[in-house]
């Protein structure tokens, strides 16, 4: 993916938050606790659903290249914080595989899943620039 992406933020109501990108719209919501109704996944919540089911897809790929069936196979992502300050110390990604699935191709799908564009993005720490304009 070369070039910008845009992606346009909204506010429709209580503490939902808004993404739209081309033709999908990607909502939010705050639980209940914050002030929110629980509508929808937090901001954070889709972050980190973002690194596994990007892996996801790469695994999911490299079995359809091969016919190797799907059935049990699932990716189990545990995120791991600092309990004081809440921030995310590091990210475990187990491709779980049934007891049937070709044990030439696990470690395999270690390497595909390890290519989660999201992961190298997080990895590469891109710059941010935040600012205010008037329009």
């Amino acid at each position: 993916m070369a070039g910008t992406t845009e992606l346009l933020v909204t506010f429709p109501g209580g503490k939902r938050v808004d993404a739209r990108l081309g033709d999908h719209v990607i909502r939010t919501d705050q639980p209940a606790a914050a002030g929110g109704a629980g509508s929808a996944p937090t901001p954070y919540e889709l972050f980190l659903a973002s690194l596994g089911t990007c892996a996801g897809i790469f695994v999911l790929g490299f079995c359809q290249q091969r016919g190797l069936p799907t059935d049990g196979i699932r990716v189990a992502q545990r995120a791991h914080h600092d309990p004081e300050t809440g921030a995310l110390l590091g990210v475990d990604l187990d491709v779980v595989v049934p007891e049937t699935f070709p044990e030439k191709y696990r470690e395999a799908l270690v390497r595909v899943a390890d290519q989660c564009k999201v992961k190298k993005a997080i990895q590469r720490q891109p710059e941010f620039r935040v600012r205010t304009v008037v329009g």
